[in-house]
């Protein structure tokens, strides 16, 4: 399949991350002005950055009315992490709604969530495979984590690729692993691991920097394009964190300040933040890559991409606390060419700092 594929042309509302957060995408889609078959009068297109699924309360109700409006031909969407790992069938937190291994453990945190039918499990698994990982045009890319010229250049060098995007990234994969065990990194790895008792999935027992195991987390991100795209560039991090369920030994790398097209970009997946709530409270630990960016600004070298992710999925703390915390969680869609930010609540802002194209 081709995982780089062209926007229509007109004007679009490119949608963020949204988490499983039915009431809120219905609600957004309605303040933007499309009809229950995602026809608008204006003749937009919506787009999805990725990330339909995980967290909150009905999931396949997003999946089911994201095929149901792509099919209808008033919708397009990229892949995020969170469907790669659906297609992968490799459980993460917040897929309990998917994957029966995983419910019991998310049921304390984002309980109660809906599972899917077996005819909606299969129509959503042939949804995802369908996904390609990159959109653009002349004036406009999307993509759900980065842009990133290398992972861009082999999958334009190798599309439409062969067998499904599974099987490509198991190959890359492989290869990776293979590259450890060749040059001995396999068995450093090892070595670390066993010399630390406390376990990478405790949080309470904080462990050192493992040196080899970070280089190899290093490599297996960026040594697979469908990685990179998906869930951004990384780096050793100097401190370890816990994050995910599991100590790291990477973090993210604001890729965007080295981005040197003028062509804009809209991404996802960096769970930015509208009020003051910590990245902490939502279990988002490592740096804060939006530090002296304020929520609304376009960000990176040019000044020319926009993440319209604003932690719709940490709707599910919202529900399960006494605070207001409603001005933090919001689903947002951008809208292009006119450059501004509708909320699931109705209110709408102008973004600002724009660089131009």
């Amino acid at each position: 399949m081709r995982l780089i594929q062209a926007l229509p042309d007109g004007p679009l509302d490119i949608v963020g991350d949204i988490h499983g957060e039915y009431e809120a995408l219905c609600e957004l889609l309605h303040h933007l002005g499309y009809d229950d078959h995602g026809r608008h009068p204006d003749g937009r297109t919506l787009v999805f950055v990725g990330d339909f699924c995980d967290r909150g309360p009905d999931s396949p109700a997003v999946m089911m009315l994201a095929r149901q409006l792509m099919h209808a031909g008033g919708a397009m969407a990229v892949m995020g992490n969170h469907e790669l790992n659906l297609l992968r069938k490799d459980p993460k937190d917040g897929s309990g709604w998917f994957f029966q291994e995983r419910a019991l453990r998310d049921h304390e945190k984002y309980a109660p969530f809906k599972s899917p039918t077996e005819a909606e499990r299969q129509d959503i698994k042939s949804l995802v495979a369908s996904l390609p990982l990159v959109l653009e045009r002349a004036d406009l890319r999307v993509v759900h984590a980065a842009w990133h010229d290398p992972a861009i250049e082999i999958l334009r060098t190798s599309s439409p690729l062969p067998g499904t995007i599974c099987q490509s990234f198991d190959r890359w994969e492989h290869a990776i692993k293979q590259q450890a065990r060749d040059s001995g990194q396999a068995g450093l790895i090892v070595a670390e691991r066993e010399s630390w008792k406390g376990g990478l999935d405790n949080p309470a027992r904080k462990p050192p920097l493992m040196h080899a195991v970070a280089r190899y987390d290093v490599g297996k991100q960026m040594g697979n394009p469908v990685r990179v795209l998906t869930s951004g560039v990384e780096r050793v991090t100097p401190d370890p964190f816990f994050n995910g369920g599991k100590w790291r030994f990477t973090e993210r790398v604001p890729w965007w300040d080295d981005y040197n097209s003028r062509i804009p970009v809209i991404i996802g997946h960096y769970w930015r933040q509208l009020g003051l709530a910590a990245a902490d409270d939502i279990g988002k630990h490592g740096p804060d890559l939006f530090d002296g960016i304020p929520p609304l600004h376009w960000h990176g070298k040019h000044q020319n991409v926009f993440c319209v992710d604003f932690s719709a999925g940490g709707k599910w703390l919202e529900r399960k606390s006494s605070q207001a915390l409603a001005t933090n969680f919001r689903l947002a869609a951008l809208r292009w060419p006119e450059r501004s930010v509708m909320f699931d609540d109705g209110s709408q802002q102008m973004t600002a700092g724009f660089g131009g194209v």
